[in-house]
């Protein structure tokens, strides 16, 4: 996507009502007249509140359809389309402009995701946590791939997953649940539990937490 959008803004369009250019904006998921899509996830529109087709597309809707909207010029990109699109407010596609820094953002969590995935069919072996911590606090990478991430915190038997993964809020109950099972499996094979006081890990036949010096409960 990022790619695409960097090519599309050094196209120019320049809307032949008013002569100004158009912005390059994210396209509405269907297309306003026929329920299809448009062919393109950019439009190029004209956002000119100035534009003769928008100042005078209020008394046109009005007194053709009898109700409140006006006109849009745009164009397709990579293409000769054009269409005078209907909307219903000034506000209309202002909030879809193509906002680059923002697209770069995502491309480098993307570009962070897959690289964590290639990692995993190997991070046992490797006794790699990294990938696995990653997808795993990364809510917005592939469901798939972080359940398959946490299927793999049992196997890697690391201590050092259970700070990070317990100040991290997953957003999915599945998850979560894989996880809290994990740690439970992980602390367990090291004959560790947490303070219920401190959270800090103690042995399991610890009478006193070493750390808040808190009596404990037998295990």
């Amino acid at each position: 996507m990022l790619e695409r959008a960097l090519a599309y803004l050094k196209e120019k369009h320049t809307c032949p009502h008013c002569k100004e250019e158009l912005t390059l904006c994210h396209a509405p998921p269907m297309h306003v007249g026929d329920g299809l899509g448009w062919g393109s996830e950019f439009l190029f529109i004209c956002l000119n509140n100035d534009c003769s087709l928008f100042v005078n597309g209020w008394d046109f809707v009005e007194n053709t359809y009898g109700h409140v909207g006006s006109y849009r010029h745009m164009e397709i990109p990579n293409s000769k389309e054009s269409y005078n699109m209907m909307v219903a407010g000034e506000g209309a596609f202002t909030g879809s402009i193509v906002d680059v820094e923002a697209l770069k953002k995502q491309n480098s969590r993307y570009q962070q995701e897959k690289k964590a995935i290639a990692k995993l069919d190997g991070c046992v072996e490797a006794n790699d946590l990294e990938p696995v911590l990653y997808l795993l606090t990364d809510n917005a990478a592939t469901q798939s791939e972080r359940k398959r991430a946490a299927e793999l915190l049992v196997p890697l038997n690391d201590l050092a997953c259970i700070e990070p993964l317990r100040n991290h809020d997953f957003g999915d109950n599945h998850i979560a649940q894989d996880i809290e099972m994990a740690i439970s499996t992980i602390l367990a094979s090291h004959y560790l539990r947490e303070c219920p006081y401190c959270a800090e890990l103690v042995k399991v036949r610890a009478k006193v937490c070493k750390h808040c010096q808190k009596e404990l409960e037998e295990a």
